[in-house]
C-alpha cells in the first residue's frame, strides 16, 4: 500500500483564479468552507494529510511590481488557524501547516505546534521552509534574505532546539492521580539550556506535551541542503523530481542519508507530487490535457511570473527566444527547482523552458480512474516511493474527482486504506 496526500499549494488563499470550476471566489476567499469540505472528502477518501503552503510575501520579483501577483490573486492568509478548523471537522485526516524556520523563533514554534497538538488531538505536522524571497525577509525586519546553505544550517539548528523543547518534559511528567496535590513532578521537567551558532534558548515550555509529543514534520527536500535536513528530521518528504528513474534515486538517496544519521529509511514517508487529469474515458482526459497545455502556452507571462518567484530573478529581463540564461548561479531561491528548470534549458529557448516545464508532476497521470490507478501503482512499485502528492487546484470538482473517483479504484487494488487504525496522524502515517 502507499499514502497519499494533498498539497494545497496556495495555502489558505485562492484556487484556480478564473477557471471555469473554481466556484466564487470573490465570496470564498477567507473562507474556510472550501478546505472544511475538502478535507471531509479527503478524509472519506483516507488520505493521510492535506499540506497547507504558505508565504508572507506579495510577489513583486516579475517585472519588480505586484501588478501580475495582485491581477492574479496571489494573496495567502496564514494557515496556522484553519488548523484547528479543519480538526474540529474531521476525526482522522492529518493536517500539515508550513511554518518559515527563518522567521518563527524556536520557542514560539514548539509551543505553538505543542498547543495545535493539544487542540486537534494529535492531527497536527509543520512543514518547514526556510523561505527564499528577500521581500519576505524584508517583512522580518532583514535588510535582504539569508544565503541558501547557511539558511538551511539555521534550520537545522533550529529542529534541534525545537526538538529539544518538545522532550523537556519527561513522559510520565503528569500525575494521574487526581487527589494528589502536585499537579506536576518538577523533577521530569527540565529546561533545555540551549547554546548554538544561531539559536539559544532556555527552556523547558510552559505546554503539556500534545498526544503525538513531537508533531509530523514535513519537508520538500530538494537541494542536496534540503534533502539532508530532510534526512535528518521529517517524517514524510515533498519531492517534485521528474520521472521514475529520478523518483527510485530520490527514495535511494533519502534511504542513505538516513542511514548515515542512524535512521531508520522505513520511518520517513516520501511523496510524490502529481497533478492527474481523470475523465470517464482515456481520450476525453487526454482532450482535457490538451486543452490544459494550450492554456498554459498562451501564458507565457504566467509561467514566467513562477519562475521569478522561485528562483528570485526577474525573468522578464530575459530574451523569451534566446538560449536559456544560466541562472543557477544566481538564485538564492529554491535552487532545486531552479536547476530543473536549467537542465530543462539546454539547448532550448526559454520561451520553450517556460511553456513546457512543470513543477508539479513526478509523472503525467491521465485517463479514467482505473488506468490512472494502474499507472501509479506501477510507477510506485518500480520507484521504491510511499505514495503521492496530489498537487492539483482545489476546487469541489477536482476533489470530488479524485476522492470519488481515483481513490475508490486504489482501494479496490488494496492500494490505499479502506480505515484508520489509529488515533494520531504519527501513528497512522508509520503504520505502513
Amino acid at each position: 500500500m502507499f499514502h497519499m496526500g494533498w498539497f494545497l499549494s496556495t495555502g489558505f488563499g485562492v484556487y484556480d483564479w478564473k477557471g471555469p470550476w473554481s466556484g466564487n471566489i470573490r465570496a470564498d476567499i477567507g473562507n474556510p468552507e472550501l478546505f472544511l469540505e475538502t478535507a471531509a472528502a479527503l478524509e472519506r477518501a483516507g488520505f493521510d494529510y492535506m499540506m497547507l503552503e504558505d508565504s508572507s510575501v506579495l510577489p513583486d520579483i516579475y517585472q519588480g511590481s505586484y501588478a501580475h501577483s495582485l491581477k492574479n490573486a496571489v494573496v495567502r492568509y496564514d494557515p496556522l488557524p484553519l488548523v484547528s478548523l479543519i480538526a474540529r471537522h474531521t476525526e482522522h485526516i492529518g493536517v500539515i501547516a508550513t511554518m518559515a524556520t527563518s522567521f518563527y523563533p524556536p520557542f514560539l514554534a514548539a509551543r505553538l505546534m505543542s498547543s495545535l497538538d493539544h487542540l486537534t488531538h494529535g492531527r497536527v505536522g509543520v512543514n518547514l521552509v526556510t523561505a527564499s524571497p528577500h521581500a519576505a525577509a524584508q517583512n522580518y525586519g532583514l535588510d535582504e534574505h539569508i544565503e541558501h546553505d547557511l539558511r538551511y544550517a539555521m534550520a537545522d539548528e533550529w529542529m534541534q532546539v525545537v526538538s529539544r523543547l518538545w522532550e523537556s518534559w519527561e513522559p510520565d511528567a503528569l500525575g494521574t492521580d487526581e487527589n494528589r496535590t502536585v499537579y506536576v513532578d518538577h523533577t521530569r521537567v527540565h529546561p533545555i539550556h540551549y547554546e548554538g551558532r544561531f539559536h539559544r534558548s532556555r527552556g523547558p515550555l510552559n505546554t503539556l506535551p500534545g498526544p503525538q509529543r513531537r508533531p509530523v514534520v514535513c519537508q520538500a527536500g530538494g537541494s542536496p541542503a534540503g534533502r539532508e535536513l530532510a534526512a535528518e528530521h521529517a517524517d514524510t518528504i515533498v519531492s517534485a523530481v521528474v520521472g521514475v528513474e529520478a523518483m527510485r534515486a530520490y527514495r535511494e538517496d533519502i534511504s542513505a542519508r538516513m542511514v548515515a544519521h542512524g535512521r531508520d529509511p522505513h520511518d520517513v514517508k516520501v511523496l510524490f507530487l502529481v497533478d492527474p487529469i481523470l475523465a470517464e474515458s482515456n481520450a476525453e482526459a487526454q482532450a482535457i490535457a490538451q486543452r490544459r497545455r494550450e492554456a498554459a502556452a498562451s501564458d507565457v507571462e504566467g509561467a514566467l511570473a513562477g519562475m521569478s518567484y522561485v528562483s528570485g530573478l526577474d525573468f522578464s529581463q530575459f530574451d523569451l527566444d534566446a538560449p536559456f540564461p544560466e541562472v543557477l548561479s544566481r538564485t538564492n531561491g529554491h535552487q532545486s527547482t531552479v536547476a530543473d528548470y536549467q537542465k530543462a534549458g539546454e539547448d532550448k529557448t526559454l520561451r520553450e523552458v517556460a511553456l513546457t516545464r512543470s513543477v508539479k508532476d513526478s509523472i503525467p497521470l491521465v485517463g479514467t480512474p482505473a488506468s490512472v490507478a494502474d499507472q501509479m501503482a506501477e510507477a510506485m512499485e518500480y520507484a521504491g516511493g510511499d505514495g503521492f502528492l496530489i498537487a492539483s487546484a482545489v476546487t469541489r470538482r477536482n476533489v470530488s474527482a479524485i476522492a470519488d473517483g481515483l481513490a475508490p479504484e486504489l482501494r479496490r487494488r488494496d492500494l490505499i486504506r479502506s480505515s484508520y487504525d489509529y488515533g494520531t496522524f504519527r501513528e497512522n502515517l508509520l503504520s505502513f
